[in-house]
């Protein structure tokens, strides 16, 4: 065992707990232990168990006289040392050995009763799944008198690992110090955790020894359980996704780390030893969900309520866990709602039920339900909001932040006289502007702006994907997120709302010229849409535009078409993208129809280049419009395909690979000689593009980088415009985002949002100026502009209000 100034040995450790069992004595009692990640508590609990005697672990410092008073221990362990509280004779269970709470800090005297039997079999079935060797040194992150701390000390004692005993924060310095000097090679996180370490820059430390880390304690956002193990396989190391439960002993499902990148919703599969099945239910008619139900060994032995039940033996089976979930056709099972009133938060189990009962006590009568991933309280009698959110934290014992307080009249109630909490639930919800960290980032005004929807209607848990975001709405709302919130991180797409509003606010200005970066797609978009015009216009001939349009246009369809979100909705984005392109270049064509002979019927079905006339100097104008829409239109009924989205999932860059080769295989094969470089022949840039978003590595951008390179020798007989195309794919797959002027910003940002109405009025504007080519290629870019801003206004008039707000996907409602 290590510690910051000490070294004990397995033997020296043995000794310990010898030692301590002695002082406990030889008949058997109820030991309550106070908890530090020290050397003296972990020999005590070891002690305690290795002397027969029954142990409840609690938080040091916590108020236990609930618990006290109910239990009546015979010892008690603390600070102070060993002392005898109760001579009363319990009568305890022969298999009994450790009580547990099971309502986080919120003081019930409600335990879950648990065996020697239940924590062998727990302890072995995680050292298995994990692969724990003698040569790890798991640090402890989490408290002892909790079931995941207590787990990782069972499973690396059983498996002859190291433990390197700390109470040190990951937020402190030390603790990396500590942790590197010991070679620390696994810790275990809680969802908190995990935002803690995305704010100390986890990433760039230097964890040389470093295998694994492990996640429970409730729900991570599926795009950080991504992101995270996105960071493990660029530096080595895995990442475990686990569920599980203090009447599970720990655990009961983990998530194998391959599927951490393809499947981060899910909570994975049993635990070795253990297994699932559903209970139909009643709410879910026609879906093949229900209630999960586990079966294993370490199942709990049953409740306590008071000390007469400690003399029970099993009375529990199968643990009913309250979630209702589905399995998939992989194999992998996934929550999707909850049927009790219970809320996780902080890697503890809140029973919203206790903490009414608590503020009750105080003389608040209030409501608590979930608010997003937190707690809300309404309250009624004149309280004030902060009062009521102090009271209430205190109650749960989480911090302030994560309580949303309402102030009401009356509670509200149904007809029935039973609390109303549907409606609470929405007076949480209309309170949330009230709460925002600051005022100018009312981002629900701003997305509903961006996106045409109700910000009414949006849940702060959803993201800019949730909602349907795709890469013709990107541009904006990136640039209007980063003049409210400053430089955005990389992934702000699949952000909830909520975690942009608690973005650090935007530096001061600075007296700086570079001092703004724009993303690298962005600024291809802008660049290629005026290459675009000025070439046709005939300002001057730099052709190549509309091939970088493909390549991004792939990158786009990567990073908001193929999310994490369920396949339908995955099905109803990408409908959504498909008519946001073709409805526009429909209803041009037709206007165009009738004032000029420009083009043809054939386009107005966007199908010039497949169906002719192949003599029009015209009507093939259109081509990079048509073959995107049927690029996009085969891949939607494929991922359709519920096998194919499964395999995609699982194999997000692998599958994206295959269809750049594909898309290489028919531009290098027969025909590709004839004139059909606008057509089929050009799949393999957005190909390309794809592949670029899915490359999470750097030899997978290598490989990008080198298929772009083979596919574009020869491919133009022009080799500036080969050099061109290059530069800016390769901008695309090596650089996120590059620095340039504030100015420039401005303007390719608004170029950018434009640049599909620009691309189909341009051909009808430049030649109404003649020979003043300057003017027509400026007044080309502005009807772009003035185009896109009056479809924006009309969408936004337009605007459908559902009324039902729209939140993250549900999969992955709880993990535990």
């Amino acid at each position: 065992m290590l510690t910051e100034d000490r070294h004990l040995t397995y033997g020296e450790l043995a000794d310990g707990v010898d030692e301590f069992a002695r002082t406990l004595g030889t008949g058997r009692r109820l030991v309550l232990l106070e908890t530090l990640n020290d050397i003296a508590t972990l020999v005590r609990y070891l002690g305690a168990l290795a002397g027969g005697h029954v142990v409840l672990p609690v938080a040091a410092g916590g108020d236990h006289r609930a618990i006290v008073e109910t239990y009546r221990p015979n010892v008690i362990v603390d600070g102070a040392g060993v002392r005898t509280h109760s001579p009363e004779t319990h009568h305890l269970h022969d298999d009994l050995a450790l009580l547990l709470s099971t309502s986080g800090s919120t003081g019930s005297p409600k335990l879950v009763r648990l065996s020697h039997a239940n924590l062998m079999s727990n302890a072995a079935a995680i050292a298995e799944y994990l692969g724990i060797r003698a040569t790890d040194r798991a640090a402890t992150t989490l408290p002892m008198s909790y079931c995941y701390g207590l787990s990782v000390i069972h499973s690396h004692l059983l498996a002859g690992a190291a433990l390197i005993l700390t109470d040190l924060s990951v937020t402190d310095e030390q603790f990396w110090t500590l942790f590197r000097r010991h070679r620390g090679s696994t810790f275990a996180g809680v969802p908190y955790t995990f935002e803690l370490l995305e704010r100390i820059d986890f990433p760039s430390m230097d964890l040389p020894h470093l295998r694994y880390l492990t996640q429970a304690g409730g729900r991570m956002p599926a795009e950080r359980v991504r992101r995270f193990a996105e960071q493990g396989q660029r530096r080595g190391w895995d990442l475990f996704v686990m569920y599980g439960a203090t009447e599970a002993t720990a655990r009961m499902a983990y998530l194998p780390p391959d599927f951490a990148l393809t499947r981060p919703e899910a909570i994975g599969v049993p635990i070795p030893g253990g297994s699932f099945s559903l209970e139909p239910c009643r709410d879910w008619p026609g879906e093949e969900i229900g209630e999960l139900l586990y079966h294993g060994p370490n199942v709990m032995m049953g409740y306590a309520q008071c000390a007469a039940d400690l003399a029970t033996g099993r009375t529990v089976d199968v643990l009913r866990t309250g979630d209702l979930a589905r399995q998939t056709t992989d194999g992998l099972y996934e929550i999707v709602g909850r049927k009790s009133r219970f809320v996780k938060m902080y890697g503890l189990r809140i029973d919203l039920h206790q903490v009414e009962t608590r503020l009750r006590d105080d003389g608040v009568a209030a409501l608590c339900v979930d608010h997003g991933d937190g707690l809300a309280v309404v309250a009624a009698g004149g309280h004030d909001a902060t009062t009521v959110r102090r009271s209430a934290a205190a109650a749960a014992g989480i911090p302030t932040e994560g309580v949303h307080a309402v102030a009401v009249t009356e509670l509200p109630m149904l007809t029935s006289g039973k609390p109303d909490y549907q409606t609470a639930r929405k007076l949480a919800r209309d309170a949330e502007p009230a709460r925002a960290p600051r005022d100018h980032t009312d981002l629900r005004a701003l997305f509903g702006e961006v996106l045409h929807l109700d910000p009414a209607d949006i849940g702060e848990e959803a993201s800019f994907v949730d909602l349907g975001g795709n890469s013709l709405s990107y541009v904006a709302m990136s640039v209007r997120l980063e003049r409210m919130l400053g430089q955005l991180p990389a992934h702000w797409p699949q952000m909830p709302i909520r975690d942009l509003q608690q973005l650090p606010p935007p530096r001061k200005p600075r007296r700086r010229f570079w001092d703004t970066t724009m993303e690298t797609g962005v600024a291809l978009r802008a660049a290629a849409i005026v290459l675009i015009v000025v070439s046709h216009a005939e300002l001057f001939e730099v052709w190549g535009g509309a091939h970088i349009l493909l390549g991004v246009a792939g990158y786009n369809f990567g990073r908001f078409c193929l999310t994490p979100l369920p396949r339908r909705r995955r099905i109803r984005h990408l409908r959504t993208t498909i008519a946001w392109i073709a409805v526009p270049s429909m209803v041009w064509v037709a206007l165009a129809l009738v004032i000029t002979d420009d083009y043809h019927l054939t386009n107005l079905v966007l199908a010039d280049k497949f169906l002719g006339p192949s003599d029009s100097m015209t009507s093939g104008r259109l081509w990079f419009v048509e073959v995107l829409v049927w690029i996009l239109v085969a891949l939607a009924v494929l991922f359709w395909l519920p096998a194919a989205d499964r395999i995609e999932r699982r194999y997000p860059f692998a599958v994206a690979a295959v269809f750049l080769a594909v898309g290489l295989a028919v531009r290098f094969g027969p025909g590709s000689d004839l004139d059909a470089k606008f057509t089929v022949l050009a799949f393999w840039f957005f190909a390309l593009g794809w592949a670029a978003a899915k490359a999470s590595s750097t030899v997978a951008r290598v490989a990008v980088t080198l298929a772009l390179f083979v596919g574009l020798i020869g491919y133009f007989d022009h080799t500036e415009r080969e050099v061109l195309v290059a530069v800016g794919l390769v901008l695309l797959i090596w650089l996120p985002t590059l620095r340039c002027p504030a100015p420039v910003a401005v303007v390719a940002g608004v170029l950018a949002e434009a640049s599909l109405y620009t691309y189909l009025t341009h051909y009808q504007v430049y030649p109404l100026f003649g020979e003043h080519r300057v003017i027509g290629v400026l007044a080309s870019l502005l009807a772009g502009v003035a185009v896109t801003a009056a479809v924006t206004a009309l969408r936004r008039r337009l605007r459908p209000t559902s009324g039902r707000a729209i939140t993250a996907p549900e999969p992955a409602h709880a993990r535990r």
